[in-house]
């Protein structure tokens, strides 16, 4: 018996373009690709073939995990910055993208506004992802799902607490936590929350799922329950003018080992990059239950599986029977050889 393929529309721009079954389907290959299981490790599926990497904004985990990802399956990426491209500048993000088409076989893109992939996706009938715009984060949110997994199981019935400003990861995770049945909770100053559509979507699909979606404001009672604590930056690329105007707002808001004495055992997550001190302190986000570097290392896995399913031919990669329930791992070993210390 084979596991159901669920093939993803022609975009992937939303967590919403994924029913909770398509968002299962691609949680199951990333763990069979980072365990070894699936045929496409050794078949270089993607040989012969091209994925333009558009980068308006700087990236490390983004570039590097895509552009890996790419060459692992045996494509080629092309990596081009924004300024090299000029999207909506030096011409229209509708000629890009028709002309990228001519080339390339997916288009990948880490953009300012969540319009401009929009309209790349609009344009051609090859597949765009979306790996960041100011709306949403859904690369991260599978990545963050499939850690959560590894070290919790099965999500359905978990309290997951983003602590921050109610930004596009913040959104994304509402959408997924919501679509797998996981309580999701932003706490957030009131005047940050996440966006209300945003809000309202993923309430929506928690009525089916059973998912409580809540939105609060106390930093006192923020991590009450919490099976995992979320954190990110409080200015994101693009607002760092606001810095100064967010720093003594959010600053009730820094994840401290007091907010978290309240949740003891907690994961703790953070997409990064962290400015320790702020948003969060040293001592938790190097602390024994930090699983960041889990988290970031799942990116290339979660990418890859997203990759095959716009790209490949609809038949199942991998068998049922060599896919077990996710066992938890222990806490905040990720990719470390054996006998290197842990930081912190």
């Amino acid at each position: 018996m084979t596991i159901p393929f669920t093939p993803l529309p022609s975009r992937f721009l939303s967590v919403t373009d994924l029913d909770p079954d398509g968002i299962v389907d691609l949680l199951d290959l990333a763990d069979a690709l980072k365990q070894g299981r699936s045929p496409a490790v050794d078949s270089a599926p993607l040989a012969g073939r091209s994925v333009a990497l558009i980068f308006q904004k700087p990236s490390l985990r983004t570039r590097v995990s895509f552009e890996v990802g790419v060459a692992r399956l045996g494509g080629q990426p092309v990596v081009l910055s924004g300024k090299e491209v000029g999207l909506g500048a030096r011409e229209t993000v509708s000629d890009v993208a028709k002309t990228l088409e001519r080339y390339v076989d997916a288009i990948v893109a880490r953009v300012f506004d969540h319009g401009i992939l929009e309209a790349l996706a609009d344009a051609v009938s090859i597949p765009v992802i979306n790996a960041l715009s100011d709306a949403e984060h859904p690369c991260q949110a599978l990545a963050d799902l499939q850690v959560l997994r590894e070290h919790l199981g099965p999500l359905a019935g978990r309290q997951l607490v983003f602590v921050g400003d109610g930004n596009n990861v913040a959104a994304s995770l509402l959408l997924a936590g919501a679509s797998v049945g996981m309580h999701t909770r932003v706490v957030c100053p009131a005047r940050y929350a996440p966006d209300g559509g945003i809000l309202t979507r993923a309430q929506a699909i928690g009525v089916t799922t059973g998912a409580r979606i809540e939105v609060a404001h106390d930093p006192v009672t923020a991590v009450q329950g919490a099976d995992a604590v979320y954190t990110d930056v409080w200015a994101s690329m693009g607002q760092e003018g606001e810095a100064e105007l967010r720093r003594p707002i959010f600053s009730p808001f820094r994840v401290t080992r007091t907010m978290m004495a309240a949740a003891p055992d907690a994961l703790v997550l953070h997409c990064l990059p962290a400015h320790r001190g702020e948003e969060i302190d040293a001592d938790v986000l190097d602390g024994p239950r930090s699983i960041v570097f889990d988290q970031a290392e799942n990116r290339l896995w979660a990418q890859m599986a997203v990759l095959l399913r716009l790209m490949r031919p609809v038949r199942p990669l991998v068998d049922a029977a060599t896919l077990p329930e996710p066992t938890p791992l222990p806490v905040a070993i990720g990719s470390r050889s054996p006998g290197r210390p842990a930081h912190g």
